[in-house]
């Protein structure tokens, strides 16, 4: 009896070694999402070389550059198709990184040597005029929001105020702008350092705007919406001595800080990484007597929700998934080569508090299949 056990045992083993084993795939879920986003504050902080402590971005083209930073960061695990529409604070004007204002960095003194940089000069004194075109010969490769603070033997001897002035590299060209002078430190009680510092930062723009607003070289000719900068000199709680800028606007009244407006750009995801894609182009439709005809004969929603739409013509408390699936049929019926990167805006009538109400829902063809963005 034993034996006929075993001689089973072993042929039972012998059919399960037999058998195919079933190939298992591992395939993970497609992840494309439509996502729509409004920068935190700790989104910015995955920015880099950027000012980014300011909360803010300065305008559309560095948006298309460094929003994509923080997609990367946060919504890397988003499939190739994915979209972002991302709302981020924007500044009234450019900022200046405090990290590239270490004073050390932009403080100069000219030698002998430096006034002969300026074809066809041959004295050893500069006029602020002259300063500004001999800018380009010595920073011969400035970047955006460069800051110099120039010491120069003046012309004339008796120019006011005296030097040190700054420049800012700001809009592709050099400009002049305001600094704070030693009179001014002493004024607001500063005079041992002739610096701000942190124990100033609440006050620092009004003390500043009040300086602007006290100067008649300013006030004479300043507009109503007018920006101008200022050049001071700031001890940083790390121990370092920065030469900073701040921006000022003028309401018509006085000096303040620049209000902040938001703006929205799009983005998507391909070849593994996110990249800005200019606003997406829109197709409008609405649905039509066959587009309607052609869900009351599919499974969506309920028999009911099927039949009513067919002698009415309107969706009654149909709920989103089966809208998504109704509309999604419509489309592929109706644009058999979509767009890609484009929105399809769906039209219909929602039966709510006794009346139709038109209603759009908007669906994107992300290559591969349609997204609800609803």
């Amino acid at each position: 009896m034993k034996k006929i056990y075993y001689l089973f045992a072993l042929a039972v083993l012998g059919i399960t070694a037999c058998q195919k084993e079933p190939v298992l795939h591992s395939v993970l879920p497609s992840e494309v999402k439509s996502l729509t986003i409004t920068l935190q504050k700790a989104d910015y902080a995955y920015i880099t070389g950027y000012p980014s402590s300011t909360l803010t971005i300065d305008d559309v083209t560095d948006a298309q550059k460094y929003i994509p930073e923080v997609l990367n960061a946060e919504y890397a695990n988003l499939d190739n198709g994915s979209t972002a529409a991302v709302t981020y604070t924007q500044s009234a004007l450019y900022f200046v990184p405090a990290a590239d204002s270490l004073y050390t960095d932009v403080s100069y003194t000219l030698t002998a040597s430096d006034y002969l940089l300026l074809p066809g000069n041959k004295y050893t004194d500069f006029s602020v005029a002259q300063v500004l075109e001999w800018l380009p010969y010595k920073y011969t490769a400035p970047v955006k929001n460069q800051l110099a603070l120039i010491t120069f033997t003046p012309y004339p001897s008796t120019l006011t105020p005296p030097p040190p002035y700054s420049f800012l590299y700001y809009n592709s060209a050099w400009q002049t702008i305001y600094t704070v002078q030693a009179a001014q430190y002493a004024e607001v009680g500063l005079g041992k350092y002739d610096q701000f510092s942190s124990a100033n930062d609440a006050t620092l723009p009004s003390i500043l705007g009040a300086f602007l607003d006290a100067d008649i070289t300013i006030t004479d000719t300043v507009k109503t919406g007018d920006i101008d900068f200022v050049s001071y000199n700031y001890y940083g709680s790390d121990g370092n001595t920065y030469q900073r800028v701040q921006p000022l606007q003028y309401n018509g009244s006085k000096f303040t800080v620049p209000q902040t407006s938001t703006a929205s750009a799009n983005f998507i995801k391909q070849n593994g990484t996110w990249t800005y894609v200019k606003p997406l182009p829109v197709v409008s439709h609405t649905l039509t007597t066959a587009d309607i005809t052609l869900i009351a004969n599919s499974s969506y929603g309920t028999a009911a929700e099927r039949t009513s739409l067919s002698k009415y013509g309107d969706f009654s408390s149909w709920a989103q998934a089966d809208l998504d699936n109704a509309f999604i049929l419509v489309l592929t019926t109706d644009y058999p080569t979509p767009a890609t990167n484009t929105n399809y805006e769906v039209t219909y009538l929602n039966y709510t508090g006794g009346n139709d109400v038109p209603t759009i829902d908007t669906f994107q063809w992300n290559g591969t299949k349609w997204i609800a963005l609803q």
